[in-house]
């Protein structure tokens, strides 16, 4: 009988969490290290920060700067914004030669707004050779 006692202490014993193998309650509710941080996770956090000041502060040169990315890679929208851009001299210096250049590019896909403008450019004597197209 006492046999069968002992067996019934020792499985309530485990199951209460007195004989996990060893270690204390004191043992297994530690809280975890302090997290530091490492240079790349703060450079993750500190580099997406100085960019979005950059875009809120300098908005107008940001968006040139995408423009004429996707000029450059022939997107015709683009080269009309940014033929805009140079004509008018918002986010960089006014250069119409440069604006005329963007506009043909444009016209040249078919966009319709370069077109006329080329030709408001060609009346006003804007540009040194529309001799193209």
């Amino acid at each position: 009988m006492k046999s069968m006692v002992q067996r019934k202490q020792k499985g309530r014993n485990q199951a209460d969490g007195a004989g996990t193998g060893g270690t204390n309650l004191s043992q297994r509710s530690k809280k975890p290290p302090h997290y530091e941080w490492s240079k790349w996770e703060l450079l993750a956090m500190i580099v997406p920060v100085l960019l979005l000041l950059y875009i809120f502060l300098c908005y107008e040169n940001f968006h040139f700067h995408v423009a004429h990315m996707y000029a450059h890679l022939g997107y015709p929208n683009a080269q009309h914004i940014v033929g805009q851009r140079y004509l008018q001299g918002a986010g960089v210096e006014k250069n119409e030669e440069m604006a005329m250049h963007w506009f043909r590019e444009a016209a040249e896909q078919g966009h319709p707004h370069s077109s006329f403008n080329l030709a408001v450019g060609k009346l006003k004597n804007m540009t040194m050779s529309l001799d193209k197209g």
